[in-house]
């Protein structure tokens, strides 16, 4: 389980940690049809409920996506300093928009 400034709970099941099920259990996990399943005990959505895809949670006004071709080394610099380095590559950009707004 890994928890990051987001909020957001990962889970993730490899082989440091595998699942462990008796056969007799899986073969009927998989025999199983959508109606087989007992969704009696899950609360009902309330009514006033709106669904959206993940990606409707990124402000549209914030952040516009762009293909921008970067120089190999410069582009494997900001990866190796690790997740979120987009966002990096971003900080750069603004300091030196920033910088550049002083001068003029």
């Amino acid at each position: 389980m890994s928890v990051k400034n987001t909020g957001i709970v990962r889970y993730k099941v490899g082989s440091k940690a595998p699942v462990k099920m008796p056969a007799e259990q899986l073969e009927r996990l998989r025999a199983m049809t959508d109606e087989d399943i007992d969704f009696s005990d899950a609360p009902a959505s309330p009514p006033n409920s709106v669904w959206t895809r993940p990606g409707a949670l990124i402000p549209s006004g914030n952040k516009k996506q762009v293909t921008v071709r970067l120089d190999a080394d410069v582009l494997e610099f900001f990866k190796k300093t690790g997740t979120r380095y987009q966002s990096r590559i971003n900080a750069a950009l603004r300091e030196y928009m920033k910088a550049h707004e002083k001068a003029s």
